[in-house]
């Protein structure tokens, strides 16, 4: 059974930089099993009603603004898969979730960043994901575990995000210093993750410490779709952290494995 993941997309400039965390991310997609298809949710779309993307092929969202020219001329031309976006409604119907289907929106740089050092070829057929900050982590895992099924059939569910994610809070000196809370605040996540821990991982806004510089209370899309991921494994409940590492101080690059 092919594993779930979250993975952290970080700032768009990680698309076109070299570093510890872009080498890794490049090394694990040669070393991980390739899938029949992926599919992602993306911290950078957000939907009130479960998105389930049928997209033949996909164009390239810049979603950011004030960056390098090389970023705007970067294409991730992947294509979609009808017969798995079908899968996915078919499980969530049975499941009594609510979805809808989209059938133009392009790969925003939550997903297309994490793809391309992946799988740069652009070959694996990807259905593009929301995730809806409104819900509770509880329906937020229901979701994910509606998928798990998938796995047996050698599709990777991906997570986009980041588990600390506080743009007021960076330091944009960046000279290799870890802000002492965002790692407070992973290492909690981490034991709580390996042990499976739901019931605390659930209220962490009140149980982690500095959750609320973590994951700020006017944005917690960055940190949500760890969830989807980890409701994608409720059948095996193995959490491994595969890297973890931050720039400007607190912007975590973490990559969780579940499954």
């Amino acid at each position: 059974m092919i594993p779930a993941y979250f993975i952290a997309h970080g700032a768009p400039l990680l698309a076109i930089e070299e570093n510890a965390y872009t080498k890794f991310l490049m090394q694990l997609g040669q070393d991980i099993p390739k899938p029949k298809a992926i599919v992602l949710f993306s911290a950078h779309w957000e939907s009130p009603v479960q998105n389930v993307s049928e997209v033949e092929q996909y164009s390239t969202i810049y979603d950011f603004g004030g960056f390098p020219d090389a970023l705007y001329q970067i294409e991730y031309p992947a294509i979609g898969s009808k017969n798995v976006s079908e899968e996915i409604k078919a499980l969530f119907t049975n499941e009594g979730i609510a979805y809808q289907t989209e059938t133009s929106r392009g790969l925003d740089h939550g997903a297309w960043v994490v793809l391309r050092m992946l799988y740069p070829n652009a070959d694996i057929p990807v259905i593009s994901m929301s995730v809806n900050p409104g819900l509770s982590p509880e329906e937020q895992y229901k979701i994910g575990k509606s998928l798990s099924e998938l796995r047996k059939k050698d599709v990777m569910i991906i997570a986009s995000g980041g588990t600390v994610h506080n743009l007021r809070a960076l330091d944009w000196r960046d000279n290799g210093e870890i802000t002492p809370w965002a790692l407070q605040f992973d290492e909690w996540l981490e034991k709580h993750l390996k042990a499976w821990d739901t019931e605390s991982l659930f209220n962490y806004d009140s149980l982690a410490p500095s959750a609320q510089l973590a994951v700020p209370p006017y944005g917690n899309e960055h940190f949500i779709p760890i969830f989807y991921a980890m409701g994608a494994a409720d059948d095996e409940q193995k959490a491994t952290l595969l890297h973890r590492s931050y720039r400007y101080g607190s912007l975590s690059h973490s990559i969780w494995q579940f499954g």
